[in-house]
């Protein structure tokens, strides 16, 4: 048996073994990778592919990045948990540092995007309680159509989607759901009771769907209006990947509460972090919120690198630049299979008419080339390779889409 042929059957022996004991809650493409350096990734038969998802913006910085490689291992070599009950000479600058980069007064550290907006719906909570004087017990979020703010019970409860939610409830009360996109009825959603807008600037589970100019403005002056707590979910949107630190910047407005993670560790480590002025931070008091995780030194000092390499690597612009590219090129590919094409920076998707046969094929025809991409919604194709991409791949990846499109 040669090389080649052991390598498919440690494929296809790992798939089964996965398939025999793992819970069935993702659908993979049927590949088993087992290396990643900068936008490529290898399998077990030795394939080499362009990753086109950077695990759902979570490898901005592109797979393995060197830097923040260095000093994880060096600040593993020294001290990676002492909980909260002690000091750690890491996040003092960690907080400092995300503060300068994003214009914020503080942050609560945490560990993944899901437990980032439970900690901002417990703040907006409280702060709606002891700041606002809303009513013990009446306080409401109003919340997107379509949105994706993770997995847990609460954020289930307000998800639209059927398969998210189906079977989990009964579900907390005090969420309300508008039309994404539409200021005029979130303007008429807001009541006394109202503590908090919670809305992705784009929304990337749902397909990159990109609200109309001027939403998020409209959307920061109702909140500001009316005493409501802006809410901006900028885990998937955030640290470059429109070709902005944040998205929010693309409007010139500030969120009271900004969410981020996934990126903010470029792939090494679970990290996330609810920003925000310090008026609404200001109501938490040690014993009301915290996590064993959340802030330890190694997490610390891992986002320190991933998001200074973000700056000093110029990937926010070079995300710009090149995403302005790829949109164009994906664009001016011909077939009758597309219905649409949007994007801002690297977040981007191809949609085809519900006839055209689905994405699932069209993103197992791509992975057969070399390019990974993953469907969602069944006629979908997120697009979203790490922000250090090159012209030249970025016009390899169109092609790649002209070639299997029908």
């Amino acid at each position: 048996m040669n090389d080649i042929t052991l390598a498919r059957s440690l494929a296809a022996e790992l798939i089964a073994t996965e398939a025999k004991y793992g819970a069935k809650n993702y659908k993979p493409l049927d590949v088993v990778l087992t290396r990643g350096e900068g936008v490529h990734v290898w399998d077990v038969d030795g394939n080499r592919y362009l990753d086109c998802l950077s695990a759902y913006s979570a490898v901005n910085q592109g797979h393995c990045h060197p830097k923040i490689l260095e000093a994880m291992v060096a600040q593993a070599s020294r001290l990676t948990l002492t909980s909260r009950a002690f000091r750690n000479d890491q996040l003092a600058p960690f907080y400092e540092e995300l503060c300068a980069l994003t214009n914020s007064h503080k942050a609560l550290p945490m560990n993944s995007g899901a437990e980032a907006v439970e900690s901002a719906i417990k703040v907006a909570r409280k702060w709606g309680y002891e700041v606002k004087g809303v009513p013990e017990g009446r306080a409401e979020i109003i919340v997107a159509s379509e949105n994706f703010h993770g997995r847990t019970v609460a954020i289930v409860g307000f998800s639209t989607d059927p398969a998210s939610r189906g079977g989990f409830g009964p579900f907390p009360p005090g969420f309300k759901v508008v039309p994404f996109g539409d200021a005029d009825a979130l303007e008429q959603a807001i009541t006394p009771d109202t503590v908090a807008f919670l809305v992705e600037p784009i929304q990337g589970e749902a397909g990159v769907i990109i609200p109309p100019a001027g939403y998020l403005k409209r959307a920061r002056e109702l909140c500001t209006r009316h005493n409501v707590i802006l809410i901006l979910d900028e885990i998937q949107t955030g640290l470059g990947r429109t070709g902005k630190m944040l998205a929010e910047e693309h409007e010139e407005i500030e969120a009271d509460l900004t969410l981020i993670g996934k990126a903010l560790s470029g792939g090494f480590y679970p990290v996330s972090a609810v920003l925000s002025n310090s008026e609404v931070m200001g109501v938490l008091h040690p014993g009301e919120h915290g996590s064993t995780f959340g802030g330890n030194p190694l997490a610390c000092a891992v986002a320190r690198a991933a998001l200074r390499v973000l700056v000093e690597e110029g990937m926010v612009e070079n995300a710009a630049r090149v995403g302005a590219r790829l949109l164009a090129s994906l664009q001016a590919v011909r077939t009758a299979a597309v219905k649409d094409v949007r994007g801002r920076g690297l977040m981007l998707a191809v949609e085809l008419f519900p006839d055209a046969g689905g994405a699932r094929r069209v993103c197992e025809a791509l992975q057969a080339r070399g390019l990974l991409a993953k469907e969602t919604h069944d006629h979908t194709i997120r697009i979203a390779p790490p922000l250090i991409l090159t012209e030249a791949q970025s016009d390899w990846i169109a092609d790649q889409f002209d070639a299997v499109l029908p």
